[in-house]
């Protein structure tokens, strides 16, 4: 059964999975915002809204040692693969995934740091039903879900952090809002949560 992650909240992958973890998924998703016109008609906003999902590699030192992200959709090591820019948000369930081999993630990484960024400079006031959730690969069944639809003038959110810990991986939902169209511009808030 699923976990429903509150801001803040870490729980340990393996125990959440009923066993040990070897490859996850992290999906990201989100719809545009419908807002009523006058008298409750009409005026939706409409326009499409390009989120972007990244994930940035961390060493010991805390020290970035690559990057998956649109421009950059696989691993120099090739532990994680991003499946592609969703510049829509359309359709149902995942708009981006990004895949995880933690078996294949080199050894001198210690943390996984995954954010969203609105490429396009919309906030999230013009999204809704906004999420990220990890997926065990292994059997496609969602070990933990994240609520990311807190609406307001932010472009950019650090979603989560996937890290070693006592020799097993764990997730803590972090939930923190910033701005910038890409993941470099999120750097300095990620920092602290490492």
């Amino acid at each position: 059964m699923s976990v429903n992650l509150q801001k803040g909240q870490k729980i340990s992958l393996d125990k959440e999975a009923g066993g040990a973890l070897s490859r996850v998924t992290m999906g990201l998703g989100w719809d545009v915002a419908k807002s009523k016109g006058f008298f409750g008609f009409g005026g939706g906003k409409g326009d499409a809204v390009d989120l972007d999902a990244s994930v940035v590699m961390f060493d010991e030192s805390n020290r970035a040692i690559d990057t998956v992200w649109f421009r950059q959709l696989k691993s120099k090591d090739g532990s994680i693969t991003h499946t592609g820019d969703n510049r829509t948000g359309a359709g149902d369930g995942d708009d981006e995934q990004i895949s995880v081999d933690l078996s294949r993630v080199p050894s001198t990484v210690k943390s996984l740091v995954f954010t969203v960024n609105s490429f396009t400079g919309q906030n999230f006031s013009t999204v809704e039903n906004a999420y990220c959730r990890l997926i065990n690969a292994g059997n496609n069944q969602e070990v933990a879900r994240f609520n990311l639809s807190v609406q307001g003038s932010h472009t950019a959110q650090i979603m989560a952090k996937l890290y070693r810990h006592g020799g097993e991986w764990k997730m803590h939902a972090i939930g923190e809002n910033g701005s910038g169209r890409t993941f470099d511009d999120l750097m300095p808030l990620i920092t602290p949560h490492l």
